[in-house]
C-alpha cells in the first residue's frame, strides 16, 4: 500500500499542477513534492540556505500569510484558500496561481497550484454573467424611466380632468396638488410600494371630479343647500366613480374608489353607501383626512381659514367617528411634513388653468 501511495500521490500532484511546501519554524518553506517547470524560476529566486522565502517572490502571499498562520495555529484541517492571483513568468506569460493553507499530521502545509483552463472558463462565465447583469440593469433603468414618463402623463391627465371641475366651483389647483402630496406622504409612511404611492398621489386629487355632473344652481349656490339639493350634491361621489371605473389604469382605478368613498365615515354615518371601518378603501380614508385638513386651514369665498390649532382640535373630535383613528394618529405624526407641503404649495404654483 505504501508503495502504491508513493506512486499515486506524485502523479496526482502533477495532474493538479500543484507544489506542496511545509512551513518551517523560521518562516521559510521546504518543498515536499515535485517542482513543475513553471515554479522553478521562482524557487531559484526564493532559495536561501535553509529553505525558500516564498513571500519575497510571491508578493501576494505576503498578505495571505497572516491568515494562514492563524489557520495553522488552530490546526485547521479544511483548506484556507488565498484566492487566485496573477504572476508574469520569464517569458512574459500570464500565470494564475492560488495558495491553500492546511494542517496535516501536525505540520503546517502550503499548496501552490497553477490554475488551468477551468479557471479561464469560469472567468469567461462570470464575465458573461456580469455583462448580462449590466444589460439587465440598463433594461431596468429604461423600464423605470418609461414608467416615470407614464406616471407623469397620468398625473397630467388627472390634473386636466380635475381642471374641468375647478372652472365651475371654488376648488383651486394648489389645493388638489396638495391633496396628492399629503396622501402620498401618508402612503409612504405606511410602507406602500412606490407604484402605489405614485397612484395615490395621482388619484387623490380626483376625489371631487364627479362635481362636473352637479348642476350650477346647486354647485355654486352661496347659501345652505336644501335637503333635496344636498341629495343631488351627494351624487357627485357616484358620478365620479362612474367616470373613472374600469379604466385598467391602476391610478384611475384607485381614483374611482376614492371618488366613491371619500365621504364615507369610519362610524358608518357617511354616504353614498354607508360603509364603515375597514370596509372603506384605505385610499379613500387617507384622502378624507387630508382633504378635510386642507379645506379647513385655507380660506374660501364662502368661509374664513381656521388656524391649524383649531383645525387639529376639530379633527381630533372626529377621531373614530368621521376619521379612521389609526390613520388620523399617523397624520398627526406627519404633521410637520404636511405643514411644509402646505406652505410650499401655494396658489402661485397652481398647475390648473382657471377661468378669470
Amino acid at each position: 500500500m505504501t508503495t502504491l501511495v508513493s506512486k499515486v500521490l506524485p502523479a496526482l500532484y502533477r495532474a493538479l499542477d500543484m507544489v506542496i511546501f511545509v512551513r518551517q519554524p523560521d518562516g521559510l518553506f521546504q518543498v515536499v513534492s515535485d517542482s513543475p517547470v513553471w515554479i522553478q524560476l521562482w524557487l531559484k529566486l526564493a532559495q536561501q540556505s535553509q529553505g525558500y522565502a516564498l513571500t519575497e517572490v510571491f508578493s501576494y502571499l505576503h498578505y495571505f500569510m497572516p491568515d494562514a498562520e492563524r489557520h495553522w495555529e488552530h490546526a485547521g484541517t479544511n483548506p484556507l484558500r488565498s484566492g487566485p492571483w496573477i504572476e508574469i513568468d520569464e517569458l512574459q506569460r500570464e500565470l494564475v496561481l492560488e495558495a491553500s493553507a492546511v494542517w496535516v499530521e501536525g505540520k503546517p502545509i502550503l499548496f501552490i497550484q497553477r490554475m488551468g483552463e477551468d479557471y479561464y472558463q469560469e472567468v469567461a462565465r462570470l464575465q458573461l454573467m456580469r455583462n448580462g447583469l449590466l444589460v439587465r440593469e440598463e433594461l431596468e433603468a429604461e423600464v423605470q424611466r418609461r414608467t416615470l414618463q407614464i406616471k407623469q402623463r397620468e398625473e397630467e391627465i388627472a390634473l386636466k380632468l380635475v381642471s374641468l371641475t375647478s372652472f365651475r366651483d371654488e376648488e383651486t389647483g394648489a389645493h388638489v396638488r396638495r391633496i396628492g402630496l399629503y396622501a402620498a406622504t401618508m402612503a409612504k409612511a405606511l410602507n406602500w410600494s412606490q407604484d402605489k404611492v405614485d397612484d395615490i398621489r395621482i388619484a387623490a386629487p380626483m376625489h371631487d371630479i364627479g362635481k362636473i355632473g352637479v348642476p350650477d344652481r346647486i354647485l355654486l349656490k352661496a347659501g345652505k343647500l336644501t335637503e333635496a339639493e344636498f341629495s343631488i350634491m351627494k351624487r357627485h361621489t357616484e358620478i365620479g366613480a362612474k367616470m373613472l371605473e374600469n379604466s385598467r389604469i391602476s391610478s384611475l382605478d384607485m381614483a374611482a374608489d376614492i371618488a366613491l368613498c371619500h365621504h364615507e365615515r369610519w362610524d358608518g354615518s357617511g354616504y353614498p353607501l354607508g360603509l364603515s371601518g375597514h370596509d372603506i378603501p384605505i385610499a379613500a380614508r387617507i384622502t378624507t383626512i387630508v382633504d378635510v385638513y386642507d379645506a379647513l386651514v385655507h380660506e374660501r369665498v364662502y368661509k374664513l381659514a381656521l388656524s391649524e390649532e383649531e383645525t387639529i382640535a376639530l379633527m381630533l373630535e372626529q377621531k373614530g367617528k368621521h376619521f379612521d383613528p389609526e390613520l388620523l394618529d399617523l397624520f398627526m405624526e406627519l404633521l410637520p411634513v404636511m405643514r411644509r407641503i402646505r406652505c410650499q404649495v401655494q396658489e402661485i404654483d397652481d398647475l390648473i388653468v382657471r377661468a378669470e
